[in-house]
């Protein structure tokens, strides 16, 4: 996708400059959202909300959704999708939890950059959505340290990433933080552009196999007691 243009990632789904395309990633996510048991109801939280569609997933089964983005460009593009669906989401512009601070959730999904790259400075534009810093975990250990303080009692986290960047650390601190963790689904992806351009890099750091051409996706779903 040319970031200088507006796209279609699916029917009435508007993805605007900077903002992530629903993927793989998206999809299995939302499939493992729907498999929970959203209802009416439901009170559910979305970080990084990029184009929105887990946010109108949610609300198109009846949860009262609320999407945080830090990026102005997916707040709006959120919010253009929610009503383009003709459902109802409070979308907030923020740093994960913070714009919802004092608030809890019956549900939490996130679909967080998770691609580790070179260099020690926060990420900067479109790259922001998936960059996520030398190991890949820059929001992923945010988001399970805050998780416990965002879920109800018998909440649910629902959060993707790529084994790249550590499943068995993610499990070991939500774990840690009192949260019941475990991967609920797997799929295995060839790599994309992102990837591509840094297996040189990657191989280099031993996050990659000299051989390897896809990697491994992981929905990590951790309940609070």
């Amino acid at each position: 996708m040319s970031m200088g243009t507006l796209s279609l990632a699916r029917p009435r789904t508007l993805v605007l400059p900077g903002v992530y395309r629903p993927q793989e990633d998206t999809r299995l996510l939302l499939r493992a959202l729907y498999r929970e048991g959203v209802r009416a109801g439901t009170e559910l939280l979305d970080l990084g909300s990029g184009s929105g569609a887990l946010a109108v997933g949610a609300a198109r089964r009846g949860a009262r959704v609320t999407a945080v983005d830090i990026c102005w460009q997916a707040v709006l593009t959120t919010r253009v999708n929610a009503w383009l669906s003709r459902q109802r989401v409070t979308v907030c512009r923020g740093d994960l939890t913070a714009a919802v601070r004092g608030r809890s959730f019956d549900m939490l999904v996130s679909n967080p950059p998770y691609v580790p790259a070179a260099g020690h400075r926060p990420p900067r534009g479109p790259a922001r959505a998936w960059d996520a810093g030398r190991d890949g975990r820059l929001l992923v250990d945010r988001i399970c340290d805050a998780a416990p303080r965002a879920l109800r009692p018998g909440g649910v986290l629902l959060m993707v990433h790529s084994g790249l960047c550590g499943t068995e650390d993610t499990l070991e601190r939500l774990s840690s933080a009192g949260l019941r963790a475990t991967v609920s689904d797997r799929a295995v992806i060839p790599f994309g552009p992102v990837l591509r351009s840094r297996l040189a890099w990657l191989r280099c750091r031993g996050l990659v196999a000299e051989a390897q051409d896809a990697e491994e996706l992981v929905i990590i779903r951790a309940e609070n007691s």
